[in-house]
């Protein structure tokens, strides 16, 4: 009887965090969607040209006087060695830290367009500081990308965000991302590494990232460099 309560208990926890995930998988959908359909939002050329987006809903910044960032979400990037389709996601962390005062415990999403092979490889490889082991900036929006200076352009990774209805560039400089293997696990029921989910093709994608795929394969179908 122990061994079965035990058991049933595993499943059920199990599937408590495969529903997590999952709902994290949607929640960034649903962002990515409602982010591309307001004006003056991420500009065409960019979306095109970027190999993959990250998608951070509801990031928590913390703390009095230390402040911080953490947040879960997910990586998709374009498949067929960045040129196809957007593919499965993987689950994402970001970490990071900033000093100054800070009150209360605000939550924005953040979407990042990873510009570079070398920095979509360094990210699905291991822990990536912002601003040290790959080059990021905030990201122009609307128009402004014809006035962009060249340290945007030289970015490997550019960074928005939106919080309480307001859309914006924002720097995550210090900031860390790494790929989340346990919330893999979760979401697709086995281990399974980021570099084969999204580099090998190794899983398909879940229905939990229907509507995040749809939506950036109906505004950003092609990738031009």
């Amino acid at each position: 009887m122990a061994v079965v309560l035990a058991l049933f208990s595993l499943v059920a926890v199990n599937a408590l965090a495969a529903s997590k995930e999952s709902e994290r998988v949607e929640n960034s959908g649903q962002v990515m969607q409602e982010i591309l359909n307001v004006p003056d939002n991420i500009p065409q050329s960019l979306l095109d040209k970027a190999d993959c987006v990250i998608v951070l809903p509801s990031v928590i910044k913390f703390a009095i006087g230390l402040g911080g960032n953490y947040g879960r979400g997910v990586m998709t990037c374009r498949s067929n060695d960045f040129k196809g389709h957007w593919g499965a996601p993987t689950m994402m962390a970001l970490e990071g830290g900033s000093f100054g005062l800070q009150l209360g415990g605000q939550a924005t999403d953040f979407v990042l367009l990873v510009m570079t092979e070398r920095g979509a490889s360094g990210i699905l490889s291991g822990k990536v500081k912002l601003g040290a082991d790959a080059a990021a900036a905030a990201g122009p929006k609307g128009r402004d990308v014809a006035a962009a200076t060249d340290v945007t352009l030289r970015a490997e990774i550019l960074s928005y965000s939106r919080s309480r209805g307001l859309f914006a560039g924002i720097s995550l400089e210090g900031s860390t991302l790494r790929p989340d293997n346990g919330a893999n696990k979760s979401l697709y029921g086995k281990e399974v590494q980021a570099k084969d989910i999204v580099l090998n093709g190794a899983v398909p994608a879940p229905e939990s990232a229907k509507l995040l795929l749809k939506t950036l394969e109906k505004k950003s179908p092609k990738h031009v460099k």
